[in-house]
């Protein structure tokens, strides 16, 4: 059995939680933040109404490998992706309001089925993708931001 590893971060953005949400349920949105080597799109229709799919890519030369994603679950300032592939895990976003923004919590919980695939992702990846977590985070701030500010 795999072992399930968590990163979690968060963010306070200076925004309202609305405006947070939309940077995380807009696919145009998602894909100006998201790390650029990696490409999501929807499988039918875009929406993350529960039960919705999308892929999630990684491009890079000879291989891209992909993750299948459902949302398992939404509220309001709440998204949940469940993915299968060479990860298995869940993707959780969620908005804490407060009276000067938004908190961000975004907390990726998996597990790595194929060991040799696991080994790689810790002796290569997970540092660089706890950081990418960071830096991802930082330009969803900066949109958020930017779109309150300009009422969008």
């Amino acid at each position: 059995m795999p072992v399930s590893q968590t990163f979690k971060q968060s963010i306070f953005i200076r925004a309202s939680s609305t405006s947070v949400e939309n940077c995380f349920s807009n696919l145009e949105l998602i894909n100006q933040w998201l790390n650029p080597i990696l490409r999501c799109e929807p499988i039918g229709n875009w929406s993350t109404e529960i039960n919705s799919l999308s892929r999630f890519t990684i491009q890079i030369p000879l291989w891209q490998p992909s993750l299948r994603s459902t949302v398992v679950a939404r509220e309001p300032g709440l998204i949940i992706w469940q993915f299968d592939g060479f990860f298995q895990g869940r993707d959780r976003w969620e908005c804490q309001p407060n009276p000067n923004g938004t908190l961000l919590v975004n907390q990726f919980e998996f597990a790595i089925p194929n060991p040799i695939v696991s080994w790689g992702f810790k002796t290569f990846a997970a540092s660089w993708t706890k950081k990418d977590m960071q830096k991802q985070l930082k330009r969803l701030k900066r949109i958020a931001e930017e779109n309150y500010q300009l009422g969008k």
